[in-house]
């Protein structure tokens, strides 16, 4: 069966992994990419994903989104991370094509009206879009089939705070009404995304199998890798954003806890997504709130072959 998908993302090293790994895959129909601030501001989020696109020969559209907090100052984006281009600094050519003139949050209330019950929600990045288009159409709930998300820490310790991942943490209100609405959401956060670390020979293995946008990943995952090994012994680097996608492929290389979820906004547990597992309380403040399923656990060799084999097509 194939996955129709909206990928709301904020490219981003990680991202534009994830990205090919949704376009390589036969199982997968990429309606759109909507942008968001994130990794990147949104006007260079929204540039990154148009050049994926070009690089991928992938004619869809791509809309530009939020681009602040939903309460709160502009965010002070992870160059650091993802270098100042996004893309590891390595000078890739400007995009030639146009944006989609539709917000991020019309696109995905469009698409989710003309295919009703059919479209998944990939969203890894802040979840400001997803919380607009839940403003502009209250019902989005029913005419989205689910919604898969990169992004908290529900059992492990956050990677901004102690208590809170980047992308919840980047916009917590906008997760709050994200994670409050009555929609089935699968959460893929640290739990098992920091448990799954990838030697630097993955990328080389991607670029061999696939020489176009597997060696983009190599050549922009070198920033990022020198990231994640700062303080290590060993070389490693961390693809969260695939995670989601490769559940919709393969849905039984996770393990899920349930539990009801909720999201803080205050000053000092801003982001955090704390989840009380079913059968763990009886307190109606938790019992009232939504439920969710959070990966725990994943099967780290079937999930690298899945991502070199679907390269490899």
């Amino acid at each position: 069966m194939t996955h129709k998908i909206i990928l709301d993302t904020d490219p981003g090293i990680d991202d534009a992994m994830a990205i090919f790994f949704a376009f390589q895959s036969p199982d997968i129909e990429v309606l759109g990419l909507t942008t968001v601030y994130g990794n990147v501001p949104v006007s260079m989020s929204a540039q990154n994903a148009l050049a994926l696109c070009e690089l991928a020969k992938m004619d869809i559209p791509v809309t530009k989104g939020v681009g602040m907090p939903w309460v709160g100052p502009e965010s002070s984006y992870a160059h650091f991370v993802h270098g100042d281009d996004g893309f590891g600094d390595i000078n890739h050519p400007a995009p030639k094509g146009e944006l989609d003139p539709r917000s991020s949050a019309q696109f995905i209330v469009d698409m989710a009206r003309q295919y009703p019950g059919e479209i998944t929600l990939v969203a890894v990045g802040p979840l400001g879009n997803l919380a607009l288009a839940l403003r502009l159409e209250p019902e989005l709930p029913k005419l989205i089939k689910g919604v898969n998300i990169m992004g908290g820490a529900a059992f492990v310790k956050g990677n901004v705070t102690p208590v809170a991942e980047a992308n919840i943490w980047n916009d917590a209100h906008a997760a709050d009404i994200v994670f409050s609405a009555d929609w089935d959401i699968h959460m893929f956060g640290l739990d098992v995304t920091n448990a799954v670390p990838f030697d630097p020979a993955f990328v080389d293995i991607l670029a061999e199998k696939n020489p176009v946008l597997g060696g983009f990943v190599q050549r922009s995952s070198q920033f990022y890798i020198d990231f994640y090994s700062q303080g290590r012994s060993d070389r490693v680097c961390f693809f969260h954003d695939a995670f989601p996608l490769a559940h919709l492929i393969e849905p039984d290389l996770f393990e899920f806890t349930e539990g009801h979820i909720r999201i803080s906004t205050d000053e000092l547990n801003r982001g955090q997504t704390s989840v009380a597992p079913e059968g763990t309380t009886a307190s109606p403040l938790w019992l009232n709130a939504q439920k969710v399923k959070v990966a725990v656990r994943v099967d780290h060799p079937r999930l690298t072959q899945l991502f070199i084999d679907t390269y490899a097509r």
